[in-house]
């Protein structure tokens, strides 16, 4: 369009709404190839964020496998995954509401394979048909216990039997039970405090008797400055498994009891665990694995030809590739790209083509509004470098008036141990559509670019993440892309936390947003749950001995340094980052008298799945920083109570 209005960057009227973006979006994950069907579990905001498992059969045909009153979520960890297993016309599920494990024949009636009255949690599962049970990890919670204890539990699939038996006990963690093709062995993962999955884990495995129990476990990869992910066997029985004992993620093998490398290779094949049922490779036979792999912030997929170690690359459109399932004929995984949203896709591997059986939205945008994340690397501390995606402002209808820079909102991604993607994202080009340039950090401690990049982030958590966020932010202003004097910053959870530390501890970004972000570190170690309850041994400084680190790097404690507003967002029923966390911060800053504001979600938990909330959260967002920024948004928005 050649001539276009001219309005202040922020101003711009833009199709990407709200109601679009609550509505018209789902999530997907958790993708299953069973016996030529694919299943799938879909998170509908319009349902309350429930989660639904999905089939697509063999036929073509679509359907639900659960009822309405079944929401197939676990708690394990609170971030769950691996919550159903698909076994032909059989379906075992996890509910969100009792935390049991369920039985469903052929879309019959859900019939309760575990206890009522025990608090028991159960993911990852796997079918021991042999046996007549599923071998699932357990998490067991008891007012008796100072923490949840976790387990290897064997579940007996017979209803009317509910009996559940300890297969491994002892570690404070546990993950990935699988079984060998025959049934005669177990494999699985096992981590203590204070590490994290990402940082140091063993790989185990052992022999199951005639009774099913199991026998001369012994330890086959792992330990001391270890991590190990995604054990599975090959289809004879051969264990393969993912790890970066080279400082990358690459793939092993375990060939006569000895370990070995299958391809050496600067590129990360496997990802944070930050939940179950992660899948970065599988086999299409015994010598093929088809693969997906992560170099420079870009996703591919590929089949490693584990014999040769020579990596055949799939040409495809897309940049983020998870999920990954595969048989003789196709791989099934989940892709996003710049110009499109996350997808289920199945590609057949001896032609090529490529079938869309799930798009996340069904939202169609004209290409003249979909801003492209552009990668960029720039200097920070120490004369190291870091990564970002850049989104600049995108509308054909609207030009800025003349010699005007666009604000620009940063993105501080959560875990810390995350990874920002390019993937078509609504939230983005809500933002950018309007005129307001995002910037999507992979700060040190980011995965998708090997095990020294994460452990920049080891003792610096407050530190790293900020300078990187703030260089980030100075490049795009140097090079005159950016308006300097109106730099914001947002993020969630962890990413909340580096929000909250770049407003408090520096003097660049003139106002923020934190979503269900950590204020106080002290606070969290003492309130969150388990999983991460140790986490910040490694980020910050171990626990109790060095309090005063966790106190100096609390912004909590140094509001009197923190001098923009802030808008806070909160679940009420959240049980990793404890609401206590930001209306700490939002008395302060209403006692300091700078402007903020608070908005409280109930029925949410870590992270807002129900539509109306969504909606509600984002519209907040862009209210307050036009207020802060002075520009007047085309929406129609419900005012914001900003305390002054």
């Amino acid at each position: 369009m050649s001539n276009k209005e001219i309005r202040p960057f922020g101003a711009w009227e833009s199709p990407v709404t709200t109601d679009l973006i609550a509505g018209g979006t789902i999530g997907l994950g958790e993708v299953q190839v069973d016996n030529g069907s694919i299943a799938w579990i879909e998170m509908r905001p319009e349902e309350k964020g429930r989660y639904v498992v999905v089939r697509h059969d063999k036929d073509g045909k679509v359907a639900d496998l659960v009822p309405e009153n079944i929401n197939a979520r676990t708690r394990v960890h609170e971030y769950g995954g691996g919550s159903y297993l698909l076994d032909g016309n059989v379906l075992y599920t996890t509910n969100f509401s009792d935390q049991r494990l369920y039985r469903i024949d052929d879309g019959g009636r859900p019939r309760a394979l575990t206890p009522q009255g025990e608090d028991y949690r159960f993911a990852d599962f796997v079918l021991d048909e042999a046996r007549a049970r599923l071998i699932a990890v357990m998490e067991h919670h008891h007012p008796d216990f100072e923490e949840p204890k976790n387990c290897v539990a064997a579940i007996s699939i017979d209803a009317d039997n509910t009996a559940i038996e300890i297969l491994v006990e002892g570690a404070d963690f546990y993950s990935n039970p699988r079984l060998s093709p025959d049934g005669s062995q177990l494999c699985w993962l096992s981590w203590q405090h204070p590490n994290m999955s990402w940082d140091v884990t063993e790989l185990w495995c052992a022999d199951i008797d005639a009774g099913g129990r199991l026998q001369d476990a012994r330890r086959v990869a792992g330990g001391a400055e270890v991590s190990v992910l995604l054990p599975r066997y090959s289809p004879s029985g051969i264990l393969h498994f993912v790890s970066d004992r080279s400082g990358w993620w690459n793939l092993y093998r375990v060939q006569d009891d000895k370990v070995e490398c299958l391809l050496a290779k600067e590129a990360e094949f496997g990802i944070a665990q930050w939940s179950f049922r992660e899948s970065t490779y599988a086999f299409r036979n015994e010598n093929e694995i088809v693969c997906t792999w992560t170099e420079r912030g870009h996703s591919y997929l590929g089949i490693l030809h584990a014999d040769s170690t020579r990596l055949k690359s799939i040409k495809l459109p897309y940049t983020d590739i998870e999920s990954v399932q595969a048989d003789a004929e196709k791989v099934v995984f989940i892709g996003g790209a710049p110009d499109r949203f996350p997808e289920i896709v199945r590609l057949d591997l001896d032609s090529g083509s490529t079938t869309v059986l799930k798009r996340c939205s069904e939202i169609s945008i004209e290409d003249d509004y979909i801003s492209a994340g552009e990668f960029i690397e720039f200097p920070t501390q120490s004369n190291l470098t870091a990564y970002a995606f850049y989104y600049p402002p995108k509308n054909p209808r609207f030009k800025a008036p003349e010699g005007e820079l666009p604000p620009l909102l940063v993105c501080s991604h959560g875990g810390p141990t995350g990874m920002a993607h390019n993937s078509l994202k609504l939230l983005f080009q809500f933002f950018t559509s309007r005129g307001i340039a995002m910037l999507d950090v992979n700060y040190g401690g980011s995965s998708g670019f090997g095990r020294a990049y994460r452990q920049r982030l080891n003792g610096n958590w407050g530190i790293v993440d900020v300078d990187d966020c703030v260089n980030a932010a100075l490049y795009l202003a140097d090079q005159g892309r950016v308006d300097r004097n109106r730099l914001a910053i947002r993020g969630a959870s962890a990413g909340g936390f580096t929000t909250l530390a770049a407003l408090t501890f520096r003097d660049v970004f003139k106002a923020g947003a934190s979503r269900y972000g950590v204020s106080d570190l002290e606070a969290l170690t003492r309130e969150t749950h388990k999983f991460e309850s140790r986490y910040l041994d490694g980020l910050i400084g171990p626990w109790p001995e060095r309090a005063d680190l966790y106190h100096e790097r609390s912004p909590i404690h140094a509001v009197d340094r923190l001098s923009c507003p802030v808008i806070f967002l909160q679940g009420l029923e959240d049980r990793i980052v404890l609401p206590n966390q930001s209306e700490m911060m939002v008395e302060a800053l209403r006692k300091k008298g700078l402007p903020v504001a608070y908005l409280a979600f109930e029925g949410e938990q870590h992270g807002f799945r129900q539509a109306n909330n969504i909606k509600r959260a984002l519209e907040a967002e862009l209210y307050f920083f036009a207020s802060v920024f002075g520009f007047e948004p085309a929406d129609v928005i419900e005012p914001v109570t900003i305390y002054r």
